[in-house]
């Protein structure tokens, strides 16, 4: 598995999955604008309001076939329309991508968080139900890449990835 932030514009080259995530900026993925209200917060990562999971995705070539997934962040109060997950679902649709599983939220307490209770288990199911849609559609074989791309601070939800990677290597 190999995690990449988007401001390096990482190539997907031999990928077999591609998982994108981001946080919920403005009923959306985020933008310039909204990275450096969020900035002024403290709830980006320095240096991580130029580039985001929309411009990453946009300057992506068709990924045919390519098994792919999305999810987001989401403060649970107060209940606010939009989903960045729903907005890279549709991207990655447009780039033909084979989506194996609805766009997800996951929900934080706040703008920096933390994962609301009970989310880091649905998370992990999430991961778990991932894994399990993906692999019949792959030979999962050991050395293989999976791509998983973040935009999101909350590192509570890093181990979607690992989750899956990790069930996908003990298969035979």
């Amino acid at each position: 598995m190999r995690l990449a932030d988007v401001q390096a514009i990482p190539s997907i080259g031999f990928s077999d999955l591609l998982v994108v995530g981001a946080p919920t900026h403005a009923f959306s993925l985020s933008r310039p604008r909204t990275r450096a209200d969020a900035a002024q917060h403290g709830a980006v990562r320095p240096g991580a309001t130029t580039v985001g999971l929309r411009e990453y995705l946009a300057c992506l070539p068709l990924l045919t076939g390519l098994p792919a997934a999305a999810f987001d962040t989401k403060v649970t109060k107060p209940a606010l329309p939009g989903s960045a997950a729903r907005k890279a679902y549709r991207r990655l649709h447009s780039l033909d991508c084979h989506l194996l599983l609805e766009a997800e939220s996951f929900h934080v307490d706040g703008m920096t968080g933390p994962v609301t209770d009970g989310e880091l288990q649905r998370a992990r199911r999430w991961g778990a139900s991932l894994a399990t849609a993906a692999l019949p559609k792959a030979v999962v074989q050991q050395g293989q890449t999976l791509l998983r791309v973040r935009e999101t601070k909350a590192g509570q939800l890093s181990d979607i990835g690992n989750h899956r990677w990790t069930q996908s290597e003990s298969s035979p």
